[in-house]
């Protein structure tokens, strides 16, 4: 016979008693937990509270020690180095212009070596880096014969109208009850350190170990340096890289590289985006000083308002100032108050819509952190260390932020490829090696 098989309310039955137990186990289970988390045998004893406390403290305090002591490394090597960059200026300062030249013409570099419509296969690095290197001669040339010409001229009579404006200052009316005397002392005090330090520096330059033919020695030096070293930069500036890279064991090697390319990177994004900033400043202030004061008096201000570009902060103030003070003096009020009116606006456009689209990344920097970097900059490297300080304090955020691979043995220059990789498909040609039609 065949079974009977159970019917339904027994089914019913048998699955709320089996959900009845396993609800009373988890109960039972539950209850346990409870009883054993309050028995006293679970508490921590107050030794060991403060034990833990004084753990806690230990690796609080731990973690500042170590914070201490490579901030304060990190100051002592870059101090060092700065000092080192300003006792041998005479070669780390062409060394550091050819490289900011060499981000601004890599880019035409690597797209002649680019396949294109223009170049079809592609240069090779001998025919793009002699165009490249010409391009940027002729440029330069064109703006010396512009610009640099009709400024130099110019500068006596800006230099006239600045010492005019200082004079007519002491001679204002003072409101708000301030003395009179106080104001003219202040202005007499200023204007003499800056006449000393003219002075001292002239006479540095003119006598002692500056003399005019050292002078004249250095700067043509400087001159064939920054020459030489952009054409060997923009042509093989990878394979001086990747042997400097081979001189270090191999499992250094990946963050020497990758240093290198993120302080490459983020210096040729700061010299362009310096360059346009610049130019976007000099067009739109120079346009307001034309129509407003003497052209020969406009042009000199001009060049000041790009160069004051690499100076962050302090140069926009500086120059904006200046041509405040050269509007007093040839037209008067009025017209300096529309001029500072002009520097405010287009440097606030400047500053919150044109800039940060310009700089990207390669100039994320607070306001203090410029500031203290130039003053250290100008304290210990006078005029090369201001232009020179941001740049440099980008470049150290930067590779702070951007951390090296975390597996450097499979990145070493000369370590075998994997198998799989070298069995690929060969992919698009990089920009910087050397194309199949390559002639130096």
């Amino acid at each position: 016979m065949q079974a009977q098989r159970p019917g339904v309310w027994a089914l019913l039955n048998k699955w709320i008693a089996a959900r009845r137990a396993r609800a009373e186990r988890l109960k039972a289970r539950a209850g346990e937990l409870a009883e054993d988390y309050a028995s006293p045998a679970a508490q921590p004893a107050e030794g060991h509270t403060e034990e833990r406390d004084d753990v806690g403290a230990g690796d609080l305090l731990r973690s500042i020690s170590d914070v201490a002591w490579r901030m304060l490394v990190i100051g002592v090597v870059a101090g060092l180095l700065i000092y080192a960059l300003t006792y041998l200026s005479v070669v780390t300062l062409p060394v550091i212009i050819a490289v900011f030249l060499t981000a601004l013409l890599m880019p035409l570099a690597n797209w002649l070596r680019r396949p294109n419509t223009v170049t079809r296969n592609g240069l090779g690095r001998g025919p793009s880096t002699a165009i490249t290197v010409l391009f940027g001669l002729l440029v330069f040339s064109g703006v010396i014969t512009m610009i640099v010409g009709p400024a130099v001229s110019g500068f006596g009579p800006l230099v006239d109208s600045v010492t005019d404006a200082v004079v007519e200052l002491q001679n204002l009316d003072v409101p708000f009850g301030l003395d009179p005397a106080l104001i003219t002392e202040a202005i007499n005090s200023a204007w003499a350190q800056a006449q000393g330090l003219i002075t001292e520096n002239t006479d540095q330059l003119l006598g002692g170990a500056w003399t005019a033919t050292t002078a004249v020695f250095r700067v043509l030096l400087g001159i064939v340096l920054i020459i030489v070293l952009t054409v060997y930069f923009v042509h093989s500036g990878d394979k001086l890289m990747d042997w400097i890279a081979t001189l270090l064991p191999p499992r250094s090697r990946p963050g020497l590289l990758h240093a290198g390319q993120v302080s490459y990177g983020v210096m040729g994004r700061y010299v362009r985006g310096v360059a346009m900033v610049g130019l976007f400043d000099a067009v739109g202030i120079g346009i307001a000083l034309v129509l407003l004061i003497d052209t020969n008096l406009a042009i000199p201000l001009i060049v000041l308002t790009f160069v004051g570009a690499f100076l962050p902060i302090i140069g926009a103030f500086l120059t904006g100032l200046l041509a405040a003070l050269v509007a007093f003096v040839t037209e008067g009020w009025g017209v300096a108050l529309i001029v500072v009116a002009v520097v405010v606006i287009v440097q606030q456009l400047e500053s919150n819509v044109f800039a940060p689209r310009i700089y990207g990344q390669a100039l994320e920097l607070p306001s203090a952190v410029v500031l203290i970097a130039l003053t250290v900059g100008g304290i210990v490297g006078s005029v090369p260390g201001l232009f020179l300080a941001t740049p440099i304090a980008a470049v150290l955020a930067a590779l702070l932020r951007n951390r090296p691979p975390a597996h450097p043995e499979e990145h070493a220059p000369g370590a075998k490829e994997p198998q799989e990789k070298a069995e690929a498909p060969p992919g698009p040609r990089r920009t910087d090696e050397e194309s199949p039609t390559d002639g130096d």
